[in-house]
């Protein structure tokens, strides 16, 4: 879950503006949504820091991963709606980045490659699930109202053709729209770690927040909606696990 921090460092917390305090594009109470996945057996990793400060599902170089549509980087300046990240004359720098980098990102990335290479150790192959979520519309991004479930699999290159289906299976089970590769394939952590010929397979799902919580400031987490998407899943990942089970054991 690379996007559920909210802490700012006071030095750059200082320099940001009223808008971005709210921290808006922070995948908000996924933490709370995937808390059952811990009862599942899986390893929970989220980070401490918001995206803002540096966003760890975006390359190291900060190459565009959606060329043609509006980048949001690696030390983003925007928000999702356009508005400014820091007052005038107060952006991070060259130098600011590369140590924002070291201090975070990197530690990050090094902690997940930890856990991906005990597991495969263990078990012998690994299921990343990369667990995003997204307000339902974000008109600077995208047109009209997003699918609620946005799986993606880099288009077929980060997972099992045969795990992508089991899980759109899965989500389409449901009360929800969903989608496999549409308007989300997949950041940097599911493109670059997702290597199914070395049966390590990632796979992103991207929800959207009106089927758990309030689009609003301060997003108050809904139980009731909750409790309901929850069900989907679960069966989600369930079915991640029994394809696993029958591929690998």
């Amino acid at each position: 879950m690379p996007h559920t921090g909210t802490f700012l460092p006071p030095d750059i917390k200082g320099r940001m503006s009223d808008e971005a305090l709210r921290l808006a594009d922070t995948d908000w109470n996924i933490d709370k949504l995937y808390w059952f996945a811990v009862e599942m057996g899986a390893s929970l990793l989220m980070p401490t820091h918001s995206r803002y400060v540096v966003d760890l599902n975006r390359p190291q170089d900060d190459t565009n991963l959606y060329p043609g549509q509006l980048k949001t980087g690696l030390c983003p300046l925007n928000t999702f709606a356009g508005e400014k990240i820091y007052k005038d004359g107060e952006e991070p720098d060259e130098i600011e980045k590369i140590n924002r980098v070291a201090a975070y990102w990197l530690p990050y990335h090094e902690t997940l490659q930890t856990e991906l290479a005990r597991l495969k150790a263990e078990f012998g192959y690994v299921i990343l699930y990369d667990a995003h979520s997204i307000c339902s519309h974000v008109p600077l991004l995208f047109e009209g109202q997003l699918p609620d479930l946005n799986l993606g699999s880099a288009k077929g290159e980060s997972c099992a053709a045969e795990m992508a289906a089991a899980a759109l299976k899965a989500a389409a089970g449901g009360d929800y729209s969903s989608v496999l590769n549409g308007r989300f394939v997949g950041g940097y952590i599911t493109r670059h770690y997702g290597q199914p010929q070395n049966h390590i397979h990632a796979l992103q799902m991207e929800l959207t927040w009106i089927n758990y919580m309030d689009e609003n400031y301060p997003y108050r987490f809904d139980e009731a909606k909750a409790a309901q998407l929850q069900k989907t899943l679960k069966n989600v990942l369930q079915a991640l696990l029994t394809w696993g089970q029958r591929r690998y054991c």
